[in-house]
């Protein structure tokens, strides 16, 4: 788990101006995505996302993309972390970046892909959890990514004292701290984990015997747990964005398909699970 996990609260990115390229199409429109590849920008150890053996869902993603526009796929690998934006997509080493909150000023937005929630996580045998104000919190290890929204739900329940932290800013290539509560929670190290949904679904699907996922019921006020994801690009491409959202358009099916398969709880537009 990156520094960005996906969402807007947990983005601390830097971004540099982008100049204009040298040749005169360039300096018209401002574009200078390379049509000959999909080039993407993209964490080599950072699943359920992604991976440089092309294991994440955003990898297939990609793929499905690349399919369509008939052309193979190029990466450019960086660490998920501060930087990201600036020493990939700025530096223009890469046209896109398949997973990034709605919201995110560092980039130019596609339209929404998927939308997802925290989840809770917890064994089979354990009482079912329906939400923040369940009873069975009170009386519960929690496991939870330090400084993720749900870290605020919980200290205005009184819940602090049960948490059990795992770090949010770590190096992929080392650490994978939702993957270790995910087991932490199947091992009974912690009673119930509350993760960013993509990450809980994966991970506890690969528990034996898997673990029980549970959408977090969104939030009234201010306070917001499930987030809409888009594909991100260079600020300035009207034309790469219309392409990248007809792409979105054509095979929204497909994506949903894959994003299911790894486990990742979707949402409607009303906020209403999606399961097939």
């Amino acid at each position: 788990m990156s520094l960005s996990m996906r969402v807007p609260a947990a983005i601390a990115l830097l971004f540099i101006g982008l100049a204009l390229a040298a040749s005169p199409a360039a300096a018209q429109t401002g574009e200078t995505v390379d049509h000959t590849m999909l080039r993407v920008c993209a964490d080599a150890n950072n699943m359920p996302f992604s991976d440089d053996k092309g294991e994440g869902f955003e990898n297939k993603i990609a793929e499905l993309l690349a399919a369509d526009l008939g052309v193979p796929v190029h990466y450019t690998w960086f660490p998920d972390t501060i930087g990201f934006v600036r020493n990939t997509l700025g530096a223009r080493k890469c046209d896109l970046i398949i997973g990034t909150a709605a919201g995110n000023e560092l980039v130019q937005n596609s339209n929404p892909y998927y939308r997802s929630t925290y989840a809770f996580i917890y064994r089979p045998d354990v009482h079912p959890v329906t939400s923040i104000d369940d009873p069975v919190l009170q009386s519960a290890s929690i496991g939870i990514i330090a400084g993720t929204p749900p870290v605020t739900l919980l200290m205005q329940k009184g819940l602090l004292g049960n948490l059990r932290s795992y770090q949010l800013l770590v190096d992929t290539r080392f650490n994978s701290p939702g993957r270790d509560l995910v087991h932490d929670v199947a091992t009974g190290a912690v009673d119930i984990g509350i993760l960013w949904g993509p990450i809980a679904g994966y991970y506890a699907k690969q528990e034996s015997p898997p673990l029980v996922v549970a959408p977090l019921p969104a939030q009234q006020g201010p306070m917001q747990i499930d987030f809409r994801i888009t594909m991100g690009m260079r600020p300035n491409e009207p034309d790469w964005k219309r392409t990248i959202n007809d792409l979105i358009r054509k095979k929204q099916k497909e994506i949903d398909q894959i994003l299911l398969s790894y486990g990742v709880p979707l949402l409607d537009e009303k906020g209403q699970p999606i399961t097939h």
